[in-house]
């Protein structure tokens, strides 16, 4: 395991979350830094300055905006059952010991997940909508949705006229937060399920709203929503633990135990609490099965100098993991026991490492409540208010030490054994998707009607014979036509389209594997594309090859390298609304932490040999077509003939290995270096993939891996 440089962390004061920009309630950035050249240091005051700046302005604060009801828009959904449910978390604001004037509604659950188990779906259920991002806010006699532009298409669909969209990231959309301080009369009173915000996105909550004289309160007893779902909530997950074969894990827990001791010495912490799934199931060298598509299980973790102590329901858990947790010192405690856990470390003094982006307010708050409570039975009047770095280690009493979770970055940097699952269920997966392909094409020109859901259905069925499948990674997203504008769109068997031939299909998919997980985004046309279509796609297509040919130094934040990929849409006036790489786990979440690459400048986390992104540029027609092109990447050390600064250099190494439809492409657009990218891309698939193929599908991947040549 690559330890964590110190520079990766980024300390940080109980009182500085409020310096996160206020957007953190439906966009979540983790701001590890690392310096992309000598000159350019991120221990020095100016660059903290300078980073500090960036995270406020990764979505700007702008005055009041114009939004469209979802009333103007096409909608499926009933506005009687969403206003009952409105009426009926309303009647509660005014109950005793509530007295509120809003509420406040996130998408995540108590450990921040993107993607949530079916109880924990809190928002889609007040709401209507679906997406995996999002925010609600309900007062007495408005409610509005905030969310990113890969969904605004699905939430005008899916939103009832009762609720306002507020796109966010538009020019003149204000955050949540700003809208509430807006919007309440004098005064108000803003409830929150502090188990559901990270401790950073409450203070900035709280901060923004006090600006115009309202208050925060925290719901503890009981989650508003949850009172309204009553009975028919789907009950919390029962799925079983499985231990993570070592093999595939490439290090011990213990490795990685004794590792993560040696951070907390070095930051003057005796104790970590983990709350991020992956982070636990990472490290503990544990998978589970809780979360759709996400082989995680909800638990917390909290790691001592001498012992670690795992908080889960215990129902989950075999005689296989228990022997495999006793052999690393991790001992079991009910779920629900966190936060006497929380009180009971401050009660003997420990020094408690909280990430302030992904521990839950209910947690940090008990804990800076307990430390309170200790100072003030010592007599002493000194509270513990937050540790940084310079804080003296010879304080007495329990302190916070405020970091993001050194965890992290441990696991984006994927050891040996983790690289070589990667590498090999890919390969596996790539024989799959030939076979599917090679089924499709067929059906298609047989002319035979097949609707998105019996495509997704079948790719599955293809995937499920390969060695070691488990799962899809996310839901597939196979959209024909108008429905590929929809950036994750998600068909249903009562809503979906026919396949039709004479129109671009898109088709997002992955799997999960024992040793890794996969993400691959492919687009055709099984007629004749339009001209415009082609330039579109051959514009995705040139972004794709830049970022997949990009050398660039050491620790460079993944920002820095997003126009590469749009550079050549720019040009004729077009972009997407969404990032250009997300990172992946190794037989993890499909969406990993916290490397990116992205318009959104405010992650700084530098880009480290070992990382795993996707390279996924795309272009959107609203209401006509989409367009996106997606291989997986490792980052890797690059051989370059100089060495400027004294720094080494990056690049990428390829993992999806999966045909590009030539049709689709205008080669008069091609430089002779892009055409002969692509020939080489192919020769490499058809290399790597057709051992694994016999039949029709070898002929297919034959048909499409031949090479072209520019007139």
């Amino acid at each position: 395991m690559h330890s964590l440089p110190s520079q990766a962390i980024r300390p940080l004061s109980f009182s500085s979350f409020s310096s996160s920009s206020s957007s953190s309630l439906y966009l979540r950035f983790i701001s590890s830094t690392f310096p992309i050249s000598p000159y350019f240091n991120p221990q020095s005051p100016v660059f903290a300055a300078i980073s500090r700046r960036l995270r406020r302005s990764t979505i700007r604060s702008c005055s009041f905006i114009t939004a469209k009801p979802s009333s103007d828009l096409r909608n499926t959904r009933s506005k009687d059952e969403s206003d009952s449910k409105l009426q009926a978390l309303r009647k509660l604001f005014s109950k005793p010991g509530i007295d509120i004037d809003a509420y406040v509604i996130p998408s995540q659950d108590a450990h921040q997940s993107e993607f949530i188990g079916e109880c924990y779906m809190r928002r889609a259920y007040i709401s209507g909508f679906t997406g995996s991002a999002g925010t609600a806010v309900v007062t007495k006699d408005q409610a509005a949705l905030w969310t990113d532009g890969r969904y605004f298409l699905q939430a005008e669909k899916q939103l009832s006229s009762s609720w306002v969209l507020m796109r966010a990231g538009n020019h003149g959309v204000p955050t949540p937060s700003e809208w509430l301080a807006d919007t309440l009369a004098p005064g108000g009173v803003v409830g929150i399920d502090p188990f559901l915000f990270s401790a950073d996105a409450a203070e900035d909550l709280k901060e923004t709203i006090s600006r115009k004289n309202h208050k925060l309160v925290y719901l503890y007893d009981y989650n508003l929503v949850d009172e309204i779902w009553k009975e028919s909530r789907p009950k919390p997950p029962k799925g079983p633990i499985r231990v993570h074969d070592l093999k595939y894990a490439g290090l011990d827990v213990a490795s990685k135990l004794a590792s993560l001791r040696s951070e907390l010495g070095e930051a003057g912490s005796s104790a970590i609490i983990i709350s991020m799934l992956d982070e636990i199931a990472w490290l503990l060298n544990l998978r589970g099965s809780d979360v759709p598509n996400s082989p995680v299980m909800y638990a917390y973790l909290i790691v001592e100098m001498d012992g670690a102590k795992l908080f889960v329901d215990t129902s989950k858990v075999s005689s296989e993991v228990m022997d495999h947790l006793k052999s690393a010192g991790v001992e079991l405690r009910p779920y629900d026991s966190i936060i006497s856990e929380i009180e009971n470390l401050a009660e003997k003094g420990a020094n408690l490492w909280l990430d302030p982006f992904s521990v839950n307010a209910a947690i940090a708050n008990a804990y800076r409540s307990a430390c309170d409570k200790y100072f003030i039975r010592l007599g002493n009047k000194k509270k513990g208010k937050g540790k940084t770095s310079e804080t003296s280690n010879s304080e007495v009493g329990p302190t916070g030490v405020y970091k993001s979770s050194p965890v992290s970055i441990a696991k984006a940097v994927k050891n040996h054994a983790e690289l070589e699952g990667m590498r090999n269920s890919h390969l596996r997966d790539a024989a799959a998707l030939a076979q599917f392909w090679s089924w499709f094409e067929e059906e298609i020109l047989n002319g035979v009607k097949l609707t998105e859901v019996e495509v997704a259905d079948k790719l599955l069925e293809f995937r499920k014979k390969q060695d070691g499948f488990v799962d899809t990674s996310f839901d597939t997203i196979s959209a024909s036509g108008a429905n590929g504008a929809i950036i994750h769109y998600k068909p249903e068997p009562s809503d979906c389209s026919a396949v039709d031939a004479n129109k671009l299909f898109l088709l997002d998919s992955g799997a999960q594997y024992v040793d890794g997980t996969t993400d691959i985004t492919r687009t055709v046309h099984f007629g004749e594309p339009t001209t415009y279509q082609k330039e579109c796609f051959t514009r995705v297509l040139q972004g794709h090859i830049a970022l997949d040919q990009a050398v660039f130094p050491q620790h460079t934040p993944g920002f820095v390298l997003d126009a590469f990929a749009r550079s050549s849409l720019w040009k004729i006036g077009l972009d997407y609304r969404h990032g250009t790489g997300h990172g992946v786990g190794a037989a993890l979440n499909v969406h990993e932490g916290p490397q990116s690459i992205s318009f959104r400048f405010g992650n700084m986390t530098g880009l480290q040999d070992g990382m795993i992104v996707s390279n996924e540029p795309g272009y959107y027609e609203d209401h006509s077509f989409g367009i996106r092109i997606e291989n997986l990447l490792v980052v890797r050390d690059a051989r370059t003939p100089n060495c400027f600064g004294g720094i080494g250099y990056l690049g990428f190494e390829k993992l999806t290995f999966v045909p590009i439809q030539t049709k689709m492409v205008d080669i008069s657009l091609l430089s002779v270096a892009e055409v002969n990218w692509l020939n080489d891309y192919h020769s490499q698939v058809w290399e790597k993939v057709s051992p694994l193929l016999e039949g029709s599908a070898r002929q297919w991947l034959w048909n499409n891996t031949r090479l072209i040549a520019k007139s």
